[in-house]
């Protein structure tokens, strides 16, 4: 009788074990992930210039609890700032004119306890991906795209994170850009969940936004998916010297089909100079996959 009991034990903890294993392995990643232009530190923006916005734009990152927000427009300086002022998070990415330091980034900040960094780098939007500052097509200047592939570490999930600025010139350049980041997505994750986010400097119906959209392996818009949206319709105003009805939406967030769209957040602008987080509005979204 014992022994039976004793065996029934061995059973009953073994099919814990692997109920509890089920469960961690279905559990969904749930993430908060945010898109922004942080307006380059331009001296000739006088009030609105970077030193007077770096604590609001790192308070702003930190009071939406955001898990992994790419960036675009970030000097060196801009993300020392940025470092010092969120040691929650680590960084990838590189400055676009040498692959290392010199001109502007297009990072990746991710809360280093949740995630852990698998592989990434930096590819150029060019015709040569790994020509560093070589420009691409009808651009008017280098182009790049930083990603990372990353690990839940609580939920084991594994996914890919793309960061990007399409130029502001060339429409050869933006919509070869997207079939090179869509192929790069491919490669380096294939059917695994993938986000992509950026300035792309269109709206939405633009050429670019339709490929990206429209490609056999479809990204769909976050903003158009999401069950839930607060806050403006638009991204880029310019410090606010465009009127609101004369918005556009620049700035996307991108995902694979898997992933559900909770909500989407775009924070109005500040009315006055020195209260502006940036020229473009943030946005943030939350994610299940």
């Amino acid at each position: 009788m014992k022994h039976s009991l004793f065996t029934l034990g061995i059973v009953a903890a073994s099919l814990s074990v692997a109920t509890l294993s089920c469960t961690t392995q279905q559990q969904p990643t749930e993430v908060t992930w945010g898109t922004f232009n942080i307006r380059y530190d331009n001296p000739g923006d006088s009030l609105n210039n970077w030193q007077y916005r770096k604590d609001n734009v790192a308070q702003f990152i930190k009071s939406q609890d955001i898990d992994i927000v790419g960036m675009q427009e970030v000097l060196h300086n801009q993300l020392e700032d940025l470092k010092s002022r969120l040691p929650e998070y680590a960084e990838v990415g590189v400055g676009r004119e040498d692959g290392k330091t010199k001109g502007e980034y297009s990072p990746l900040f991710y809360k280093k306890d949740r995630f852990e960094v698998l592989d990434s780098n930096t590819f150029w939007l060019s015709q040569y991906p790994d020509s560093v500052g070589f420009i691409g097509w009808d651009g008017a200047c280098s182009r790049i795209a930083t990603w990372a592939k990353l690990k839940d570490k609580k939920t084991g999930k594994i996914f890919m994170a793309v960061n990007t600025h399409f130029d502001h010139v060339g429409t050869e350049a933006r919509r070869k850009g997207a079939l090179l980041i869509i192929e790069k997505i491919k490669e380096i994750v294939g059917d695994q969940p993938a986000v992509l986010t950026g300035d792309f400097n269109v709206t939405d119906q633009s050429e670019a936004y339709e490929t990206i959209t429209t490609n056999e392996f479809v990204l769909k818009d976050a903003y158009k998916e999401a069950a839930q949206r607060e806050g403006v319709d638009y991204t880029f105003h310019d410090f606010g010297r465009i009127p609101a009805d004369s918005c556009d939406k620049i700035d996307f967030i991108f995902v694979t089909p898997q992933i559900k769209v909770k909500s989407s957040y775009i924070p109005q602008e500040a009315e006055e100079a020195g209260q502006f987080l940036s020229d473009h509005n943030p946005e943030v979204v939350h994610l299940s996959f």
